[in-house]
């Protein structure tokens, strides 16, 4: 090797990676869980052009959720509720699980549609799924706290409540 071409073994500092880190995982919160948030609030309360509830069940009731109102509710409260969670980053394993099952269901919902109709869900489904498994990182409501709880175990059990709730949702639907 000639003496200008030097390879660089320079370790940065784990404040820097950890500054970083965190602050990416601020980005994938806020963004798209704010965006389930509105979708959510558009679902039960009929806000930013949404149908409201009695309209979202309809759509239900047209995609064979029986009973449309309860499906409704259940699927606008996950996205508002799971979507405010992760934007905070506050109970973070259960915000996740309810976005992660919620978005299931959406992608279940549409897949005869293809990745146009589905994309968003899928995308959605798999940072919650994410976060479940990094946490929230430092910059959430959660940092610091006695309940914050991260790991292998909790990300397990978070993603496996969305995959159980969902597949239950699927069979009570037909």
């Amino acid at each position: 090797m000639s003496e200008t071409a030097q390879i660089s073994h320079e370790v940065k500092p784990a404040g820097r990676i950890a500054f970083t880190t965190d602050a990416a995982l601020l980005l994938l919160r806020v963004v798209p869980f704010g965006l389930l948030t509105v979708h959510g609030a558009q679902k039960l309360f009929g806000v930013w052009g949404g149908k409201g509830l009695s309209g979202t069940a309809s759509g239900f009731a047209a995609m064979g959720y029986e009973p449309a109102w309860f499906f409704a509710l259940l699927g606008g409260g996950a996205e508002f509720v799971g979507g405010i969670l992760l934007f905070l980053g506050l109970f973070t394993p259960l915000g996740a699980a309810m976005s992660l099952g919620v978005m299931i269901n959406a992608v279940a919902a549409v897949a005869a549609k293809g990745l146009e109709s589905s994309g968003y869900a899928i995308v959605l489904a798999v940072i919650a799924a994410a976060l479940a498994i990094s946490g929230p990182g430092r910059f959430s409501l959660d940092a610091g706290r006695p309940w914050h709880r991260t790991g292998p175990v909790v990300a397990a059990v978070s993603i496996a409540v969305a995959v159980a709730t969902s597949a239950a949702t699927l069979l009570v639907k037909g």
